[in-house]
C-alpha cells in the first residue's frame, strides 16, 4: 500500500470536509493511535499506522486490503465515498437528518427523500451541503446532500424535496435549475 500523493490527499480531504468539516484532524489523531490514509489500486484504505506498517510484511501482489475501504478515486480522479466510511464520519457530520421509518426504506432503495419523511434536520444546513442520513433511532443510514436549506424545510410542502439521495447527483448539481 503506497500513501496517498499530495494531490489525492487534497481531494480527499475536501471530500471528507463536505461531511465533517474541520473534524478530518480527529479522524487522523485520535486517542487511540495516529491514523493515516493508504491507496491500493485506486482504492482509499483507514487504518492506524501499526497495522499498515504491520502489513508491510505481507508482499504486495498477495495483500488485498489493510483497513477499512473509505472510498475510491474515479478514472476522473475524483473521489466517491464508500458506505463502509459511514461508521467513522457519521459521530464528526455537521449535517444531519433522521427520516421516518417509510422514508428509510425509500432512501435505502436509492430514491429522495420528500419533506413528508423527514423526521428532523440539524440547525443550521446549508443548500447543497453534504449530510449523514440516520434513522430516528440514530442508526446512520448513508450519505446525502441537502436539497433545502433549514430554513427552507421549514415552509416548503410535504411534496418537495428536501435531501437527495448521494449516487442519484453526485457532483454534478450546482443550482436547483440543473435539477430540472
Amino acid at each position: 500500500m503506497k500513501r496517498l500523493s499530495e494531490e489525492r490527499t487534497k481531494i480527499l480531504f475536501e471530500k471528507l470536509a463536505k461531511y465533517i468539516g474541520p473534524n478530518v484532524k480527529q479522524l487522523i489523531e485520535r486517542p487511540d493511535g495516529t491514523y493515516a490514509f493508504r491507496e491500493k489500486k485506486d482504492r482509499v484504505y483507514y487504518a492506524s499506522l501499526d497495522l499498515f506498517n504491520s502489513g508491510n510484511t505481507i508482499p504486495p501482489d498477495e495483500k488485498v486490503s489493510c483497513g477499512t475501504c473509505f472510498g475510491k478515486f474515479t478514472k476522473s480522479n475524483k473521489f466517491r465515498l464508500h458506505i463502509t466510511a459511514l461508521n467513522y464520519l457519521s459521530p464528526y457530520a455537521q449535517a444531519k437528518i433522521w427520516l421516518k421509518p417509510p422514508a428509510e426504506q425509500q432512501f435505502l432503495y436509492g430514491n429522495n427523500v420528500a419533506k413528508s419523511g423527514l423526521g428532523r434536520i440539524s440547525e443550521n444546513t446549508e443548500k447543497y451541503q453534504g449530510l449523514i442520513v440516520y434513522s430516528m433511532s440514530d442508526l446512520p443510514l448513508g450519505f446525502g446532500v441537502a436539497a433545502r436549506s433549514t430554513i427552507e424545510c421549514r415552509n416548503a410542502e410535504p411534496s418537495s424535496v428536501v435531501c437527495f439521495h448521494q449516487a442519484d447527483i453526485g457532483e454534478y448539481v450546482r443550482s436547483e435549475e440543473d435539477l430540472f
